[in-house]
């Protein structure tokens, strides 16, 4: 996350020199940021730090795990965006679940900004439906004085997540019905899965990794991509799609609903 990035770094390069990183560079950082992610672009902060050849040699054994190298006081290089579009089918998909009475929640490492730009694209977060940002943005008020079931939709950090009870997740997964995990972890993923389970709703979920296994596993429906997804979390799912399409799902929804 090139915030993270920007956290370890005490200078910056800019037109072949090295500049303090100050308070007027980081808002610069932040505006740039806020505008590539506003456009569902993904967006990567990259780094660097020269090593003094005398403590670090040639062959120095680096270890990640014990972290015997410098990770503070680096230099920040710049941004690089790069765009991922969301498959021509997902609109009309996700708009063929919400007639079918499906609730579509996108569970996202993206920033939050980058994820709600993709949501809204998609339909995930539809026109006209506000985040209790957009609310205290329009009304030009503190968020804090908006009331959250004011909003229909809602865009949730994991870092929020992290710190919220069963029941404040209950709150949301209730009084919401457009919903955006952003920068959550997969194990936050299985703690969405059980918080849908708890209002009793039947679970579907989609995963390619290693880590989405916890999470397919418990989903009453684990979906697995057949084509970037690893052998554990197939394994851990009770339906691959072949095609990795998320519009695949729905026509198994119309299929299974023949029967």
């Amino acid at each position: 996350a090139p915030e993270r990035i920007l956290e370890r770094c005490s200078t910056i390069f800019m037109n072949g020199e090295e500049k303090p990183l100050d308070e007027e560079m980081k808002e610069g950082f932040n505006n740039a940021y806020l505008e590539l992610g506003g456009l569902g672009e993904r967006v990567l902060g990259f780094c660097d730090y020269i090593l003094p050849t005398d403590k670090y040699p040639l062959g120095y054994p680096f270890d990640a795990d014990t972290v015997n190298f410098p990770v503070h006081g680096l230099r920040f290089v710049g941004l690089m965006s790069m765009i991922d579009p969301p498959r021509a089918a997902v609109p009309d998909a996700v708009a063929k679940c919400r007639s079918a009475g499906i609730k579509v929640i996108m569970v996202t490492g993206d920033h939050p900004i980058t994820a709600k730009a993709i949501a809204k694209s998609v339909g995930i977060i539809s026109e006209g439906n506000e985040t209790v940002e957009d609310i205290a943005q329009r009304l030009n008020i503190p968020i804090k004085e908006v009331d959250p079931r004011e909003a229909n939709a809602a865009v949730v950090h994991g870092s929020e997540l992290r710190d919220m009870t069963s029941e404040q997740l209950d709150d949301i997964l209730i009084h919401h019905t457009e919903i955006v995990f952003a920068r959550t972890s997969p194990q936050q993923k299985l703690i969405i899965v059980e918080g849908c389970q708890r209002m009793g709703a039947i679970v579907a979920v989609t995963g390619d990794g290693v880590n989405d296994s916890p999470a397919l596993k418990k989903a009453d429906i684990g979906v697995a991509m057949g084509i970037a997804g690893s052998d554990v979390s197939k394994q851990a799912a009770d339906m691959i799609l072949l095609d990795d399409n998320f519009a695949s799902i729905v026509t198994g929804v119309e299929e299974g609903r023949l029967i």
